[in-house]
């Protein structure tokens, strides 16, 4: 274990099994559709590369860019667009892929960006939900699991860009 990683919440291992979990859901709920995997760089990266190996169905993927922690370890109450999706989504089913949904401030921004392109439908992936901390009344369509109102890292979450290779998930010492 990183000696500024206070405890492991989920280990390789635990993240692995619910991916395949997860990968299943959605093969059965878009059985017979080509799904858009939008992900939310950069913490999604991860889990979506997992998860679209995990979903047995033809898929696109695209991703797309935000801001909203900058180096703190709290929201700063804002996300902006940094990298905007590509693909043509229209009429297409779409299946946004985060790493957290903590405030929920993104999810909002990315939902009401992207169904502004009118897609057939807009769900959202969530490795990671904390709904001690929402803002917005938003909950993920699938999600991997719920964590408390902790900062956590690994997997492609990080604290100021580091911590993402860690294999697991582990709460962040507060003076880490």
């Amino acid at each position: 274990m990183h000696h500024n990683i206070k405890k492991i919440l989920y280990t390789a291992e635990d993240i692995s099994a619910r991916v395949r979990e997860l990968g299943a859901m959605i093969t059965r709920d878009y059985q017979g559709k080509t799904p858009v995997l939008v992900g939310i760089l950069n913490g999604a990266v991860t889990f979506m590369n997992d998860l679209m190996r995990a979903i047995d169905l033809p898929l696109c993927h695209d991703l797309m860019a935000l801001s909203s922690y900058g180096d703190q370890t709290v929201s700063s109450g804002t996300a902006t667009i940094l990298k905007d999706a590509t693909l043509d989504i229209e009429g297409r089913e779409v299946l946004i892929v985060e790493d957290i949904v903590d405030t929920g401030i993104t999810l909002q921004r990315v939902l009401t960006h992207l169904g502004s392109r009118r897609p057939a439908t807009l769900r959202v992936c969530a490795l990671l939900d904390k709904p001690a901390r929402r803002r917005m009344a938003i909950k993920p369509d699938y999600h991997g699991f719920t964590i408390p109102d902790v900062f956590v890292v690994g997997y492609g979450l990080d604290y100021a860009e580091a911590y993402r290779e860690l294999p697991y998930i582990g709460i962040l010492k507060v003076n880490g």
